[in-house]
């Protein structure tokens, strides 16, 4: 892809996300175009239905999710960075889940699509999770399909809260608790790292 097509279809994925997630996803693709700052064929020879255009948009997300967790594999205190992972999968789960059901709506299946940045983040994911056990900040008979599971109930918990802050806070607290280590004698889970 030359450097300008592949920066228009950076500008269009970018102005998507942001249309679909103030005005939904039944938003025009002539409102994306508008805010791209492109004409609406640049729109249909990127994507040439809204459908491929969604598919994009939800790829993209799971990809920056991906680019997230190989980012904290870098850090300093490894239970900050695991569970600062699943913060973000909280903060970009009601729009992800908006983009899936306008896509399962429509009859299209992004799981191919969205195949390779879901395999970059469970990597990530797993390394994140090794790195925060052998620091002791996660308990240690969690296992990589018991994580993802959990990101899948951290999302959807995020996404049915969504409407009152505190009690996704709340929720998403009791959840995330129960991956710390129990405290000899207490019985009780540590306070979070964060």
């Amino acid at each position: 892809m030359r450097a300008d097509a592949r920066r228009n279809r950076e500008r269009l994925l970018a102005a998507a996300e942001e249309v679909f997630a103030e005005l939904g996803t039944e938003a025009s693709t002539e409102e994306v175009a508008r805010r791209a700052g492109v004409g609406i064929g640049t729109v249909f020879r990127h994507f040439p239905t809204k459908e491929q255009l969604l598919e994009a948009v939800l790829v993209a997300r799971v990809a920056e999710l991906a680019d997230r967790a190989e980012q904290l594999t870098a850090a300093a205190d490894p239970g900050r960075a695991f569970f600062a992972l699943l913060d973000a999968v909280v903060a970009q789960a009601r729009s992800r889940q908006t983009l899936s059901e306008a896509l399962a709506a429509a009859g299209v299946d992004a799981t191919a699509a969205a195949a390779p940045a879901k395999a970059r983040l469970r990597a990530a994911a797993e390394q994140l999770l090794r790195a925060a056990q052998q620091a002791g900040a996660v308990r240690p008979d969690v296992g990589g399909d018991e994580l993802m599971a959990l990101m899948v109930g951290i999302a959807r918990t995020a996404e049915q809260t969504a409407h009152d802050p505190e009690l996704q806070a709340r929720v998403s607290r009791l959840l995330v608790d129960g991956l710390h280590p129990a405290q000899r004698g207490s019985g009780s889970a540590p306070a979070s790292p964060r």
